[in-house]
């Protein structure tokens, strides 16, 4: 099953699947002191108030990526809040073209799983921000692993991902590139060995 709309000509060549939560914003049900806004979500007959930060370097890391990159979030969250976080964030959909929430995971061992052919993209042009590298466990190698994000305001991760990101948009194949940067097969398979 594919969740996306066919590609168009203006489509960028290469797709930018980025997580939500604790990767671009942290998000909590509990007053913080710190936030850069709330809004209300009704999931399963209550009310939220959501508190939200956004990771620094936010908005212009978006700003640039929207320009080389066909961006999709894609988050194992649910869809009232996610869409409604992203609603705020991106109104016009300028930075973030697509969104794709739990009901489009494969919830498997406990987790919910990030089957990145359900894009109904090449994979060889398909790649993956996440906090969490059981996300995009079927495609290991389409991966880009970043540090979980709660609160740090001295974090540079986003901004950080700018340049291997500016590399990336032209290459045939990112796979190759991707599993020499950041090994996640071979973690992988080192993982397995030891279970």
């Amino acid at each position: 099953m594919c969740c996306l709309p066919p590609r168009s000509r203006n489509t960028p060549p290469v797709t930018l699947v980025l997580d939500l939560d604790e990767t671009l914003v942290h998000c909590d049900t509990t007053p913080v002191s710190k936030y850069d806004f709330t809004f209300d979500v009704e999931c399963n007959s209550f009310t939220y108030n959501i508190f939200v930060r956004k990771r620094p370097f936010f908005a212009a890391f978006l700003e640039q990526v929207s320009h080389w990159y066909e961006v999709v979030v894609f988050t194992a969250s649910q869809q009232p809040y996610a869409d409604e976080l992203l609603s705020i964030v991106d109104p016009d959909r300028k930075w973030i073209k697509h969104r794709l929430f739990r009901d489009s995971c494969v919830y498997t061992e406990g987790n919910y799983v990030k089957d990145l052919r359900c894009l109904g993209r090449d994979l060889s042009k398909v790649m993956i921000l996440d906090n969490s590298p059981h996300a995009f466990g079927f495609q290991v190698n389409n991966g880009i692993p970043i540090r979980s994000w709660f609160d740090d305001e001295a974090d540079t991760e986003l901004r950080d991902m700018l340049p291997i990101l500016g590399r990336m948009r032209t290459m045939a194949d990112v796979r190759p590139a991707l599993d020499a940067m950041f090994k996640q097969a071979g973690k992988v398979d080192a993982y397995r060995e030891q279970a």
